[in-house]
């Protein structure tokens, strides 16, 4: 949280990023261009249609089950 505070302050001062993260933390920054590397290749995608928004949604809407399926041993 403290970087996105940061990152908003020097871009107010007209700096600008080029960040690799898989936190969807930091791609939830207004306004910031996502690209995704896929089997289409690199393209540019909006913040919900990325692959650790989405397993990072499904992990906090079913945390139990998702810990559960990881940590049951298998039979």
């Amino acid at each position: 949280m403290s970087m996105l505070v940061r990152m908003h302050e020097l871009i107010a001062a007209e700096s600008q990023f080029v960040i690799a993260t898989h936190s969807p933390i930091l791609m939830a920054y207004p306004d910031a261009w996502i690209y995704q590397l896929g089997a289409r290749g690199l393209e540019r995608v909006a913040y919900g249609e990325t692959e650790h928004f989405a397993i990072t949604r499904n992990f906090l809407n079913r945390h139990e089950e998702v810990m559960r399926q990881l940590l049951e041993p298998e039979d």
